[in-house]
């Protein structure tokens, strides 16, 4: 392909983004101004970006941002290889997925912020509680998603598996999973989202550093609201990153455009 297409594509992808964003700003800006709204209550996005520009060149913002991005993945880690566990379990067990789903759906329905306290309150304020956080929150999503994707494997792809007589681990490991990966790796698009909020709600239960903390002092002894609206950018940026991210794994591995 050469340069020109690729640039065209590129912008025809963007353009709606860029547009988007745009409006957003205009509109954003037009009602603090319409308003008439003090920066205490809602800076606009010009006062927004400045602050976000120098609570990284003063260091302020590179922490925490550290601090959270280390908690995301390693959470994510953690939950999505249980998760993917289980849904391979779920799938080839009707036993199991009886036993268990109704325990699973009743933990998914509890707000993680009204367990984030017990949670905190068990494993301490460090880094464990939020792991167990993260991990909670992104483990339904991708669970199912392997679920549904194991048993969305086509039949005749395991006739032949056992035809050549294929063990069971060999049939999970070069039929299922790669038949299923589509439907695990978008499980696990949703899933990395997911675990910044897990973050985020674990550092508001406890700890020193993370963006969670961050906004927490902002709005509070601070009383620095730019810098609150410039962390919840942040962590917009960090969220929309790592999607992307699972995205190019995504197209790397089964091809996905």
């Amino acid at each position: 392909m050469t340069v020109e297409p690729r640039v065209r594509r590129l912008t025809r992808s963007w353009a709606p983004v860029a547009v988007s964003l745009l409006a957003f700003v205009v509109i954003w800006q037009a009602v603090v101004y319409v308003g008439g709204y003090p920066i205490f209550i809602l800076p606009g996005p010009g006062t927004v970006a400045a602050r976000f520009v120098r609570a990284w060149i003063d260091g302020m913002m590179w922490p925490h941002f550290v601090a959270t991005l280390v908690e995301v993945l390693l959470g994510f880690a953690i939950g999505s290889t249980i998760a993917v566990l289980t849904g391979l379990l779920l799938a080839r067990s009707r036993l199991a997925e009886r036993l268990l789903s109704p325990y699973l759906v009743a933990a998914q329905a509890m707000p993680i912020l009204a367990l984030a306290p017990l949670i905190a309150l068990w494993f301490g304020t460090g880094l464990a509680s939020k792991l167990v956080i993260c991990s909670l929150i992104v483990f339904f999503p991708i669970a199912v998603a392997t679920m549904v994707g194991i048993r969305a494997v086509d039949a005749r792809l395991l006739e032949m598996g056992r035809s050549f007589r294929a063990s069971r681990w060999q049939t999970i490991r070069k039929l299922e999973i790669p038949a299923a990966l589509p439907a695990i790796l978008g499980g696990m698009r949703v899933g990395i989202t997911l675990a910044v909020i897990g973050a985020i709600i674990g550092e508001w239960t406890g700890g020193d550093q993370g963006l969670g903390v961050l906004i927490n002092l902002a709005r509070g002894s601070l009383f620095d609201i730019p810098l609150m609206f410039a962390t919840l950018l942040t962590i917009a940026l960090l969220g929309v990153g790592l999607y992307l991210v699972m995205v190019l794994v995504e197209r790397r591995l089964v091809g996905v455009r």
